[in-house]
């Protein structure tokens, strides 16, 4: 299966089915034209018929996260949804880093730590009569080796005020660092962007400098934004195969996702900028275009402007929205997991 970008494209008609998904400020419209022949049958996790030879063959599993793209892809982009969701309001907020200070490698250890330390800190914020919260954690390897965790903490009102000195009291394995979400209008897309991509100057200390250069904007420890050198996806490598990239409580909302027309989805998100757009053509190996997808965001909090239509009509009800499972949208192969 290739997957190659091309020149947008959009849907033919006002009719024509499309996907969306509502996350917090941030609404994603999907349309596919797929041609549905499928040429494999799975028979087990190691092999498949294919249908037009009737051979029996295996799958070629992946060494690590980064061989994997469709796996990664979607574990990111479930992670960046999740985040949007549930954060409409910065001030609500805490987005917190949790360092060892030894170089700890243990992948199995740093969840446990984790399970720990979310315990002492529940206990923290009511014994100061604080609110309670949720989280969405992930962890991110260095090159060097360690591990270390990025927390998303959310709270029903404006987050409190927690010294930097008790967070890491509470945390007991190393440093903290909290961070402000100010003026960030896709965090999702912004804290994400932790798990993948890696500073050029620490891919060059590791000899991991191979793939795309861009450029980022930071927030550095002093509040003050620079640009900084990056090499997309180069810390995928470092992910040990099947490694859960994050995870969340259990009072975290879902994404919501339905299926409408192209008519009602625009309705939908009139007035909101339209912030991303992308189109690809997966093709088999023969070269046969199978699915074109076409991608577009929009952002309501987009200093672009906009707001989005919230008035109820606007939004299927719960018995009417059709939910799509992320591992099989539109029964189409793949589909969810090239974002």
């Amino acid at each position: 299966m290739n997957i190659d970008r091309i020149p947008d494209v959009r849907p033919d008609t006002a009719e024509t089915p499309v996907t969306v998904e509502r996350c917090g400020n941030v609404i994603e419209v999907r349309y596919m034209r797929s041609t549905p022949c499928a040429v494999i049958e799975k028979v087990s996790a190691d092999l498949y018929v294919d249908k037009r030879t009737g051979e029996v063959k295996e799958f070629c599993h992946s060494a690590n996260r980064a061989d994997s793209k469709a796996s990664v892809a979607q574990s990111l982009r479930k992670l960046r949804d999740l985040i949007n969701a549930n954060l409409t309001a910065p001030e609500t907020a805490l987005w917190v880093t949790l360092t060892y200070k030894e170089n700890m490698q243990d992948e199995r250890r740093v969840y446990e730590d984790f399970r720990r330390f979310w315990q002492r800190f529940r206990y923290y914020l009511k014994k100061h009569e604080y609110l309670p919260a949720e989280y969405i954690t992930a962890a991110e390897p260095q090159g060097r080796g360690a591990w270390h965790l990025h927390c998303l903490f959310l709270f029903p009102e404006k987050a409190p005020f927690i010294p930097n000195a008790d967070m890491a009291r509470i945390w007991g394995h190393g440093f903290t660092k909290t961070k402000s979400l100010q003026r960030i209008d896709n965090p999702g897309l912004y804290l994400t962007a932790y798990l993948g991509d890696m500073e050029l100057s620490e891919a060059l200390r590791v000899g991991n400098a191979k793939g795309q250069i861009a450029e980022a904007e930071i927030t550095d420890a002093q509040g003050k934004r620079r640009k900084k050198a990056i090499i997309k996806g180069a810390r995928l490598h470092l992910y040990p195969p099947g490694f859960n990239l994050y995870r969340a409580s259990r009072g975290v909302k879902k994404p919501e996702i339905w299926q409408t027309t192209e008519a009602e989805a625009q309705a939908l998100v009139h007035g909101a900028p339209l912030t991303y757009e992308k189109t690809i053509s997966i093709t088999d190996e023969a070269g046969a275009v199978k699915n074109i997808i076409n991608y577009r965001q929009y952002n309501s909090a987009s200093k672009e402007g906009g707001q989005l239509d919230t008035a109820q009509e606007a939004i299927p009800s719960k018995d009417t929205r059709l939910r799509i499972r992320g591992d099989c949208p539109l029964s189409a192969p793949g589909y969810a997991k090239l974002f």
